[in-house]
Parts: structure tokens; sequence; C-alpha cells
């Protein structure tokens, strides 16, 4: 018998009730993919508040790695709520924060002494991330990536690329910010071979460099390993390690925008494990917490502590519970099974996608590592026309058949596929099977 159970047509009356009652409360802003609203959710299932159970390909937007209400987040996480739901690491510090800094500073690429600060959220970190360099380098200037999506807070959103949503309206934004051509192969304009993107990329990069800044005014690079929002796109080992040099050489700090993909989604805990690449600052979040909001900053101990006391922090960074969450979080991946798990079904990710992509011309593109992929729409092959609607299709087909999908990319034609690390291989195919049944659906 499979996982998914409709009870009702998708959404149901309550969640019809409930999104009636939203509209009237909440501001408009926060966005809703799915029209459902949950009662109770489990490792990779959701049940909705009309009894409607789905599996769930979008993890919170890649925040339930170990799956929702895993055992070992849900014990720790009740046993803390016992002893202190407060205090400030700034006033009274408690142990879990400095027992997660420990982990994370063991965890992290690079061979070197590393300091961690907590903080709440991704574009946190963020921010943080390049006060910290500008903090070290005494420079100002900092470069970013064509489709890169790095939070919403003012220096995270100026960061950020795409404009709508995310920026619309909220100009102006900082400035001493430049954006860099991103490694996109599927799109590169003079061919898609992983060494010759990185090449001619990179040739841009340091052009950038040289003609608008000046290399002795860069403070950091930051990059995201894996593009989140952007589509899903892994940047090539050799583009990686090219920009790695470049920072090592030119003194400049290298920030890798691990919030989407660290803690096991690509299967290494890291995804810049897979380029071979250590950087000297890396911004997480999403994963660490299980669910509970907390976000940090690992890196080289040096560049870290160059800010003085009291020029980081905040009232609720590494909060006591969330901290205990971190640490179920990071104990559930401390035997390797995780990992293992997610590097199998990785295999069927990738067989499934590939068929696709050779059955349903609608495919442009498949791509990804371990269990973040992404399936990108074009309306031709050839002319490589980014195709939305299908998308759109695509997710509301979905939800209506059982299954929780998410939209991404510049362009918005990317499916990303985001399932939490614990779902099963049954649940796996089952969830691939209705998205196959879309897929067909929408066939010409």
């Amino acid at each position: 018998m499979g996982e998914i159970l409709l009870r009702t047509a998708i959404p149901g009356p309550r969640s019809v009730e409930w999104m009636e009652r939203r509209k009237r409360s909440v501001a408009r802003g926060p966005f809703h993919s799915t029209p459902i609203f949950v009662a109770r959710a489990h490792g990779a299932l959701i049940e909705d508040v009309d009894g409607n159970r789905l599996i769930d390909l979008a993890a919170g937007i890649g925040v339930l790695n170990v799956g929702n209400t895993h055992p070992e987040v849900v014990s720790r996480v009740k046993a803390q709520a016992d002893l202190a739901l407060h205090t400030s690491f700034n006033v009274t510090p408690t142990e879990g924060y400095v027992e997660v800094a420990e982990k994370l500073n063991q965890a992290v690429p690079g061979n070197y002494e590393k300091r961690t600060l907590l903080v709440n959220s991704g574009a946190e970190a963020v921010e943080n991330a390049i006060k910290i360099a500008r903090a070290y380098t005494k420079r100002p200037a900092i470069v970013c990536f064509d489709h890169a999506y790095h939070g919403r807070t003012y220096m995270a959103m100026t960061l950020t690329a795409k404009s709508k949503p995310y920026k619309y309206g909220f100009a102006p934004f900082n400035s001493d910010v430049y954006r860099a051509p991103y490694p996109y192969a599927y799109r590169w304009s003079t061919g898609s071979d992983p060494d010759q993107v990185s090449r001619e990329c990179f040739a841009r990069f340091e052009e950038l460099v040289s003609s608008q800044i000046g290399v002795e005014q860069v403070a950091a690079v930051i990059i995201e390993p894996v593009l989140g929002e952007g589509g899903f796109v892994p940047a090539p080992a050799a583009f990686m390690k090219l920009l790695r040099e470049y920072c090592t050489q030119n003194g400049v700090i290298l920030v890798a925008d691990e919030v989407q993909s660290g803690f096991g989604r690509t299967g290494q805990m890291f995804a810049c494990q897979h380029m071979g690449v250590a950087p000297d600052l890396i911004t997480l979040a999403k994963g660490l917490g299980g669910g509970l909001p907390i976000g940090a900053v690992t890196g080289r101990a040096e560049v870290m502590d160059a800010p003085g006391e009291g020029g980081i922090g905040g009232t609720f960074g590494g909060n006591p519970l969330a901290c205990a969450a971190a640490l179920g979080v990071l104990k559930a991946f401390e035997d390797g099974s995780l990992l293992a798990h997610v590097n199998q079904l990785s295999l069927t990710v990738e067989q499934r996608l590939n068929g696709w992509k050779q059955n349903f011309s609608c495919i442009g593109d498949v791509r990804g590592l371990g269990l973040m992929r992404g399936i990108e729409f074009v309306k031709d092959p050839k002319s490589k026309t980014p195709d939305k609607e299908i998308v759109s299709k695509l997710v509301r087909w979905g939800y209506q058949n059982g299954v929780v999908l998410l939209s991404a990319g510049t362009f918005g034609n990317v499916v990303r596929l985001l399932a939490p690390l614990v779902i099963t291989p049954s649940q796996l195919n089952e969830a691939l099977d209705v998205i196959e049944a879309g897929l067909r659906s929408n066939q010409p």
C-alpha cells in the first residue's frame, strides 16, 4: 500500500477555511506553494487538517534533512524545554552553544583551527559573514554571482540576484557589491563542457575584479557551491578550485553559502567537499536545526576573531532549544548511515531523471547532487526558452495527487526535489511516479 492517502480534493474544506482566515489576518507577502494547512508531520510524510496524507519533496525548503519530528531532535528539545527556554548567550551562556560550535568546527572542511558564531537564520549568517570578512581584511568590496540567493535582509538581498519577488520595490541596496557570472553550464553561451565553462567564467570574474574594483579592495567572494533558488546548479569543481586559489593568493576571504546545500543534502556533509575546496567561512542554517531556527558562520579562527567583543552576536543566537535541536541533527549523522542512505537514493533519482530527460522534450536539463536535484523545463530544447507554465502545472499536479513540490530558478522554470534525507525508497518511488504521471499528462 502506498503512503499517499487523499480523503478530500486538495485543498480540502478545512484548509480552504484556514486560507480564508489567513487572508484576513496575515500580511500578503508570505507566499504559499501548497494550499493546505498541516496538522502533523513525521519523516517525509505530511498530514493536513482534512486528513490527507502527502509525501513531502520540499522538506520545509530544505530544512528537514533528518525528517520531520526526528526522535533524536524531539527528545533533546523536550528535555531542554524543562530546563531553560532562553538565557541569551551574551548574558548567561549555556553549554549547548559551545557544544554545537565544537561539533561544527570539527565537521566543516579545512585543516585549520576554527571558530563558530551561532545566529537565527541563513540570511543572518550571510550578513555576519560579510561583517567578519570586512573586519578581517579592512576592505569594502564583496563579489557575488548571477543567479545567487542569499536571503531577504538588506545585505543578503543585495547579494541575491533575482529581482522579483525578492528585491522589487525595496531599493536602494547596499553599496560595494559586484556581481560576476556563475558557471551555469546548461546556459553558458559557448558550450557546456565543465572545464571550458570554468575557464571562461573565471576569466570573466578576473576581468570584473580588475576592471571595476581592484583586487586590493575585495574583502570577500561569496558563492553557493550549488545554486539554491537559482535553479540547483552545482558549480564545477574546476571553477571552485580556481576561485579558491585566487582568493588565497590575493588575501580575499572565500565564503561558501551552504545554507541550503549543507548537512548531508548533497550526499556529503557539505557540498564544497564534492569539489575538494575548503572555504575560509561557511554559512549554515536550514538543515542544522531539524525544524528549529538556527544558523551559523564557521571558519578560520583568525578571521572569525577579527570583530571586537560585542561586534557580532544577538539576543536569540544560539538559543538553548535551537542548540538542542542542532545537537540532535548532528548526532543523526554520526555513524554515517544517513549519508550512505542519501547516496543510495541518489542513484534512484538520477536514473529516473535521466530517463525523463530522454523521454520528455520539455525537459532541457536535469542536475544536482545527492537529494538536491533540479529539473529545468524549456519550450524548445534548441532555443532553451524557459517554460514557467509547465512548472506551475506540475507543482499543482503534485499536491493534487499527494506530493509536495517546489519551483525554483531565475526564470521560474525549475522543479526542485528536496526530499527529507530519511525518505524511504518506497516513498521516494511513489512520489516520483506521481511526477512522471504529471509529465505524461502535460505532454502535447
